[in-house]
């Protein structure tokens, strides 16, 4: 039986030996649980181009709905089936080079084949999960995926394509590296220029609340400065001032402790108190005790004497100890007083500044590092001026450079597309790229929050994109002047212009998987036809997954996946199922495509000559693309 993934790796080993085009990455399989009315249904898309079609309701957008999430598209409780408990969309990727990378980053794993697997689940409570390669990751960790892999492109985003800014996108796109590698370096430029034009207005708008915040900072380190504090005073003024208002005390403890050690004049031998009592200090009872136990030769008796002497060691420097803290204790009250006077000072600084002395001197630094930065004279707002002036200089050289590239490559997009629209049954149409600026006021534009410089004589709207404002314009047949296509499209040319877009831009797209929701929406007869035709020319080169109503599309499918409502019956509610078709199915659901003609001979053979003729016209893009492939190659080989 061939599966899935044998069909994935014999399209890789295609690729490789000249075959199919090589892809990166892809789709190779998809599972919706009970999203909509899909209770539970397997996606196996073609590497080429696979087509979802079936009758309205029947379940096609939930297979949209399901990609956009795994995806890392915005979760909502009201797509889960009504009775589940969650919707789970679990898809399993062929990985190239950047999906592995990514899920390297967050530790998740491929499988033994190389491929990855993405699920997304959503509880009927609204809450979202999503795993990745076993692990369970950011609902964003899907959302870079999805941008190394795979482009989801709706009706929605015929509406974005109305956008200036969406088409100045599409032109980046286009222009590739010509393009992104200007922009950045005026990116880099415009963010020093815009930190500069920021400085410059906080400057001048808040001198006043400057001016004041300097001085209240230069009142407190001066402050600070005057009583000079030093780390860690506070703790030893507190320590000596207690010492000096109990000097009586501590003497009184201190001399009867030196006593009970040394006895009265400071360790002889059973020397008689100080007071008169013949009670001798502990050295003097050790010295006699060491005595005794030498003289009494006994072994056992004169090997304790050498601890005994130890003891008396520290008994002696404890002793001197308490002599020197005697000597030095003094109940000064002209000392204590200044002591007391110096507590008030550092009081009164950490009242205002911190809780402690290293606190105060903490502050004290930070304000000085501050008062350097505050500046508010007029040299310093010249500077800055002078700095803004000639980085907007740079600038502008960057934007012209830009816009240069730009319109290069707006020359080159306007002709493929036009060129795409002709084989889109709009022969006579033209599309145009237009390059413009948005011009300031001349008053307003000299404020130093402006955003603006100036580029031959005028003053124009510096964005992060560029000076540029690129429009789309659309000449749909001769005679007809040049619209936007905001203003003058119909729903049928918009879809024909994003299509050739996609076309065109297949090239500079590195997403090897896309997928179209119903993008020939408005569009019938031979136009539909060529759409058909351009969907499988890029899918020589992507994976393309299509929701069309259209059977002229249709026909050009590698793979015919139909989403209907034959499935069974839960609870009165229909569900809906998807299920690949036979070539006999195919005829039967194109001929239903046609206008309802599946039960009719003359349905069918309609069906049957579509297929026929998009069977051999892929057929001969195939030879044609493998022997453009061929000379190549040969090429390559006369060359080395």
């Amino acid at each position: 039986m061939v599966t899935e993934k044998s069909r994935a790796e014999k399209a890789q080993k295609d690729s490789l030996s000249g075959g199919a085009p090589r892809l990166i990455s892809m789709l190779a399989e998809m599972r919706i649980q009970g999203l909509g009315v899909i209770d539970d249904a397997t996606l196996e898309p073609h590497p080429g181009l696979t087509v979802l079609t079936g009758e309205t309701g029947a379940g096609k957008t939930m297979v949209v709905t399901g990609l956009t999430l795994l995806g890392g598209g915005r979760a909502e409780a009201s797509r889960v089936s009504e009775g589940a408990g969650r919707a789970l969309v679990e898809g399993r990727f062929v990985a190239g080079e950047a999906a592995l990378r990514i899920a390297e980053e967050v530790g998740a794993e491929a499988d033994e084949d190389g491929t990855l697997i993405a699920i997304r689940t959503v509880s009927a409570d609204g809450r979202s999960r999503a795993h990745l390669g076993g692990r369970s990751v950011p609902v964003g960790v899907l959302s870079r995926l999805a941008e190394a892999v795979l482009a989801v492109h709706g009706q929605n985003d015929q509406l974005r394509l109305l956008r200036s800014t969406e088409q100045r996108a599409v032109l980046d796109r286009y222009a590739g590296d010509a393009v992104s590698g200007p922009l950045e370096e005026y990116r880099a430029v415009r963010e020093r220029w815009k930190h500069v034009c920021e400085q410059l207005v906080e400057r001048r708008d808040s001198a006043r609340e400057l001016a004041r915040e300097a001085d209240l900072l230069r009142h407190g380190v001066n402050e600070i400065s005057s009583v000079n504090p030093q780390p860690g005073e506070d703790v030893a003024l507190v320590a000596e001032a207690r010492r000096l208002a109990e000097a009586d005390d501590l003497r009184a403890a201190a001399g009867g402790a030196r006593m009970a050690v040394a006895g009265g004049d400071g360790g002889g031998e059973l020397d008689v108190a100080s007071d008169g009592s013949d009670q001798p200090g502990a050295l003097g009872l050790l010295g006699e005790a060491r005595r005794l136990l030498v003289d009494s030769g006994d072994p056992a008796l004169v090997q304790l004497a050498p601890r005994l002497a130890e003891a008396d060691v520290v008994l002696a420097d404890v002793a001197g100890e308490l002599a020197g803290y005697l000597e030095a204790l003094d109940a000064d009250p002209e000392r204590l007083q200044t002591v007391l006077a110096r507590q008030a000072e550092l009081r009164s600084l950490t009242r205002k500044y911190a809780a402690d002395t290293d606190g105060v001197l903490h502050w004290a630094e930070q304000a000085a590092e501050r008062l350097a930065g505050i500046d508010t004279s007029d040299e310093a707002i010249a500077a800055l001026v002078a700095e803004r002036d000639q980085l907007a200089g740079h600038l502008v050289k960057h934007a012209e450079a830009l816009s240069k590239a730009r319109q290069e490559a707006a020359g080159r997009l306007a002709s493929a597309v036009t060129d795409e629209l002709s084989g889109l049954a709009m022969p006579d149409a033209r599309l145009s790229v237009e390059l413009s600026r948005r011009e300031l006021d001349g008053a307003a534009a000299r404020g130093a929050d402006s955003g603006g410089v100036q580029l031959d004589g005028r003053w124009v709207q510096a964005g992060p994109d560029g000076v540029d404002e690129v429009e789309l314009r659309l000449v749909p047949h001769a005679g007809s002047a040049a619209v936007p296509l905001h203003k003058g499209a119909s729903g049928g040319e918009l879809s024909r212009v994003m299509l050739a877009l996609e076309v065109v831009l297949a090239h500079a797209d590195p997403v090897p998987t896309m997928v179209f929701d119903e993008v020939d929406a408005g569009v019938g007869g031979r136009a539909a036809v060529e759409i058909g035709r351009r969907l499988a020319r890029l899918a020589s080169s992507h994976q393309v997954i299509v929701v069309t109503h259209l059977p002229q599309v249709a026909a050009y499918a590698d793979r015919h996946v139909v989403v209907d409502k034959r499935g069974a019956q839960t609870k009165g509610t229909t569900q809906g199922r998807v299920r690949t078709l036979s070539e006999a199915d195919r005829i039967v659901e194109l001929a239903r495509m046609l206008a309802g003609l599946d039960d009719t001979g003359t349905g069918r053979a309609h069906a049957e000559e579509l297929l026929t003729m998009a069977s051999t016209e892929k057929a001969e893009q195939r030879s044609s693309t493998a022997g453009t492939g061929r000379r190549a190659r040969a090429r390559k080989n006369n060359t080395e």
